[in-house]
């Protein structure tokens, strides 16, 4: 279970809970990845020290918060893993050495709808903005119509209302 200290990792680990009641000996672990601090220019060492020293233990504190939920959420065999990286690239790889059968996580709030339009990149918004007004000039425009009719016979061109260019 992938918790990060959200209400929606909150919810996953309430809805693990609600399938341990259905698969008695049920185990999970619950997963906190934290990501490294990005430092622009140089820090002394004592600094990133403390600064990492300090992330762990917030880490350690959600976690244990977490694994209190969890209980409480009738988890019976819970355990606790914590790790440092990208979260979605550390969570799969986690699971794989642990061989675990299911990964829960919170939706953070998306529907299946929401999931399909938010967390892409710009480009994969430039490109459906692109397929759409590509959409719109061939099947709105006369230009559409004329480049449709393209490689049809003269008749055919004729048909549309379009001269055909010998």
């Amino acid at each position: 279970i992938a918790v990060d200290g959200s209400e929606h990792a909150r919810r996953a680990v309430e809805a693990a809970g609600r399938l341990a009641q259905d698969c008695p000996g049920l185990e999970a672990v619950l997963l906190n990845v934290r990501e490294t601090p990005a430092y622009y220019g140089e820090l002394p060492p004592f600094d990133y020290e403390s600064i990492d020293r300090a992330q762990r233990l917030q880490q350690e504190a959600l976690l244990e918060a977490a694994l209190t939920h969890a209980r409480l959420s009738g988890l019976e065999k819970v355990g606790v893993q914590s790790a440092v990286g990208v979260p979605a690239r550390d969570i799969v790889r986690v699971a794989g050495e642990l061989g675990v059968h299911y990964i829960v996580m919170g939706t953070r709030g998306m529907n299946a709808l929401g999931g399909l339009l938010l967390g892409h990149n710009l480009l994969v918004y430039v490109s459906w903005a692109i397929v759409l007004a590509s959409v719109v000039v061939i099947y709105r425009t006369p230009f559409g119509l004329r480049l449709r009719g393209t490689g049809l016979n003269a008749p055919t061109v004729a048909s549309l209302g379009l001269r055909p260019q010998a």
